[in-house]
């Protein structure tokens, strides 16, 4: 069962092409990570989702709602919720008076003592937004996006400026939000992100859908060549190792394989024999950053495939 269904989807701003042709699905109860470079059509594909721009044409439906609908529209408000990275807020009123008044716009909340406990704000009901941390604020942020008691919940960057503990932090509130029956649909910039939450991965380049896959299956990951790396032993040459191929820098042999553990015995097997150790030793599939780094032809931010596309800013806020 699809929580959104996207099939060829169109979007231009004059003779520019900022979404040209995507189809995705997000399942229910997954969290989906769309990724891409600045420009990629990312933005614009998710503000026809979340009903605040219209599309060209293709097939979007969000709950089973056409987002692009007038008739709809109230509907998908009271069913979706958004995190977006810039959220207005007043900074005098207190935590709990910021999530009761975000609370007023929905005809079915969840209870704000609920939404306090789930995304760990007890004892800091009492405190004024502006005396918050940036981590605490980020926590809010959350509050008001699932206060709502939204099927759906957009995340956008939900980590930006977090230090790692608050990162990981965060990465556990979603994974209960997620547990806790709502379908995430996530973008985030930050690639071990996406490997630690996501269910399955999309990455858009140039408007496209380049490749679709889990996190360890996206773009042939499971597939690739694992590369091992080490220290050269001392008195020894590279062209005096047991397998060819190997590449010699900086002190430090490369190989690249598909059979890891074919490799791994011959070179301790020789290294054994001859009473010597393969110092710093690495066995590395390519990350998750390596696979979209090759996906989106980054470099400098800039996808290769051609000028960044520059999305119109829409006023995305939440009801």
């Amino acid at each position: 069962m699809s929580t959104v269904v996207v099939e060829d989807l169109h979007k231009s701003y004059g003779a520019v092409r900022a979404v040209a042709g995507v189809s995705f699905q997000v399942r229910h109860g997954e969290i989906f990570a769309l990724l891409g470079p600045n420009g990629a059509g990312k933005s614009t594909t998710l503000e026809i989702l979340e009903g605040f721009r219209h599309r060209d044409s293709g097939l979007a439906r969000v709950l089973g709602l056409d987002p692009g609908s007038r008739s709809d529209s109230r509907e998908l408000r009271e069913r979706i919720g958004l995190v977006l990275q810039d959220i207005a807020v007043e900074p005098y009123l207190t935590v709990r008076e910021t999530i009761a008044r975000a609370a007023g716009y929905y005809r079915s909340p969840r209870r704000v003592d609920e939404v306090i406990e789930l995304v760990d704000l007890a004892g800091k009901e009492r405190q004024k937004v502006r005396n918050l941390s940036g981590g605490q604020k980020r926590r809010l942020d959350l509050a008001l996006g699932i206060v709502g008691n939204p099927e759906l919940l957009f995340l956008d960057e939900p980590t930006t400026g977090f230090d790692p503990n608050a990162r990981r932090g965060a990465w556990e509130l979603v994974r209960r939000l997620r547990d806790a029956g709502i379908t995430i649909l996530l973008t985030t910039h930050y690639m071990e992100e996406a490997q630690q939450l996501a269910d399955r991965v999309a990455v858009i380049v140039g408007g496209r859908i380049v490749s679709e896959g889990t996190p360890t299956t996206l773009g042939g990951r499971d597939h690739a060549q694992v590369r091992v790396r080490f220290a050269l032993p001392h008195g020894w040459s590279p062209e005096r190792l047991p397998v060819p191929g190997a590449t010699y820098h900086e002190g430090l042999v490369t190989l690249h394989t598909p059979e890891p553990t074919a490799l791994l015995h011959q070179l301790t097997g020789w290294a054994l024999e001859r009473g010597t150790t393969l110092e710093g030793l690495t066995v590395e599939r390519p990350s998750l950053e390596d696979v979209y780094v090759q996906l989106t032809g980054q470099d400098g931010g800039v996808a290769r495939t051609g000028q960044p596309v520059r999305e119109p800013v829409t006023n995305r806020s939440a009801p």
